[in-house]
């Protein structure tokens, strides 16, 4: 038995427990839904691009808005692009953990 296969003696508490049922309660369910499949990916690389990329082109259209209205020194339409992109990944991060959770 090498080192990296014994179990250190502070991973043998109930939280070590929860882990494990966590994650045979994870395989089992993935065993039962097989049938998502292919369909249930693409969905979601459909939803987390539309996500991402409707809050972008929103700040762009609004970047541009303002640059024309009030020019500035500043480029509001590559701030509020940097903008929309951050608000887009957190709404497709927050998708797809919840799409992932247990029921």
């Amino acid at each position: 038995m090498k080192d990296s296969d014994k179990i250190p003696e502070h991973d043998t508490g109930p939280a070590h427990s929860l882990k494990i049922d966590r994650a045979a309660r994870r395989r089992l369910k993935a065993q039962q839904e097989k049938s998502k499949g292919i369909w249930y990916g693409m969905g979601m690389l459909g939803l987390v691009g539309w996500s991402v990329s409707i809050p972008t082109l929103l700040g762009v259209a609004l970047g541009i808005w303002i640059d024309r209205h009030w020019p500035s020194s500043y480029s509001w339409t590559l701030m509020l692009l940097l903008a929309g992109l951050m608000v887009g990944c957190l709404n497709s991060w927050y998708w797809v953990k919840k799409t992932g959770q247990d029921d």
